[in-house]
């Protein structure tokens, strides 16, 4: 019973436990910026839409409701310039998590096949190449990989942890290699909306793909756009000679989004007005923290876009997650995504104005 749990790393966030405790003990209670759940409202028209739909006593199905691969297709020609998407490009997904974690398995992958993804990533890249028995592997330019046996190439941009962009140039270089090299290429694009110092460019743009989605797949989630992080809501589009398969395993295995939250995917995606507010929400708390952080004696790195601020004070990420908890602030050590980040904190931006101050004041007080 424990042979697939064996295949798997320690769950990181355990060893937070302590760290967490000894924030909470702060008299003004703790400000929890590890995580990045959203925190704020869920968008009064989305909640509308989910109640409308709640008599659903039917199954939903994998592929969605026509309006909502409609919703989709129409969101992306209009955010992330696509073009020529149909609803065979289009494929609902339970949480972008669950896709991460299941996709190699349900792409066929297993020993001796190679998946590639960022020296400093999203932990779920890797346990999905191990839940699969694949081989895995990190890259700095993934151009630079062997691209014999490599068959999924896991791009982030925005990325998780860094903020990073990458920008058009670069992502055009990289389909075209992994096209040429016979690597699908799957795009975790899930913080595109949430561009600061940058604007993301989506894999699906035309100037990148020219004009085909052959070979690449992109990854959107409505958790933090929409605040719907509690309704395991998201998205894949791409090469349907891709989507198409896994929407026959995913049929297989009743892996559906429920139909009041494709009711209310509908909803979020069809207005851009939550979504500015959203922003402008995380724009205030992130100029808050950056503020705070610098005048404490951090550096940030990257953090041009995303949820979070890669920061740093130059000492062993687990120092930095003590001096701060010591204050009440609870933050994610760098290391939870790849040793390159040894010397890193992740600072989540979710979380309320009220704690968002709490945190500045605290990092205002005392030695640095």
């Amino acid at each position: 019973m424990s042979a697939v749990s064996d295949r798997l790393p320690t769950f990181p966030w355990d060893k937070l436990e302590p760290y967490k405790k000894t924030a909470a003990a702060h008299p003004d209670g703790i400000v929890d910026l590890s995580v990045g759940t959203p925190v704020d409202p869920v968008p009064e028209l989305v909640q509308k839409a989910l109640v409308a739909a709640a008599d659903s006593p039917g199954y939903p199905t994998v592929w969605g409701t026509p309006e909502l691969r409609d919703a989709i297709t129409g969101w992306a020609g209009r955010r992330l310039g696509a073009r020529g998407v149909t609803h065979r490009h289009v494929l609902p997904v339970v949480g972008s998590k669950e896709l991460v974690a299941w996709l190699p398995t349900q792409l066929g992958l297993g020993p001796g096949d190679k998946v590639a993804y960022p020296r400093l990533a999203y932990p779920t890249y890797e346990v999905g190449a191990r839940l699969a028995r694949a081989d895995h592997e990190v890259y700095d330019d993934p151009t630079d990989l062997d691209p014999a046996g490599l068959k999924l190439l896991w791009l982030n941009s925005p990325s998780n942890p860094t903020g990073r962009v990458l920008g058009k140039e670069e992502l055009t270089r990289i389909v075209a290699w992994a096209r040429e090299h016979g690597v699908l290429v799957l795009s975790d694009e899930c913080y595109l909306e949430l561009g600061w110092e940058a604007d993301p460019v989506s894999v699906l743009h035309p100037d990148v793909n020219g004009g085909s989605y052959d070979g690449i797949v992109a990854v959107h989630s409505l958790s933090k756009r929409s605040n719907l992080a509690g309704y395991r809501a998201a998205f894949l589009v791409g090469d349907p000679a891709v989507l198409g398969p896994l929407l026959e395993i995913r049929k297989h295995g009743g892996m559906m989004t429920s139909a009041p939250t494709q009711a209310a995917v509908v909803a979020a995606l069809g207005d851009d007005t939550h979504v500015r507010e959203q922003r402008e929400r995380y724009a205030a708390r992130r100029t808050v923290l950056r503020r705070a952080l610098l005048s404490h004696g951090f550096r940030v790195e990257h953090s041009e876009a995303s949820l979070y601020l890669w920061a740093t004070r130059d000492e062993s990420c687990w120092d930095t997650v003590a001096h701060l908890a010591d204050r009440g602030i609870l933050v994610a050590p760098g290391d939870f995504y790849g040793a390159a980040g040894a010397h890193f904190v992740r600072v989540a931006l979710t979380a309320t104005d009220e704690r968002v101050a709490a945190a500045a004041a605290r990092l205002g007080d005392g030695p640095r």
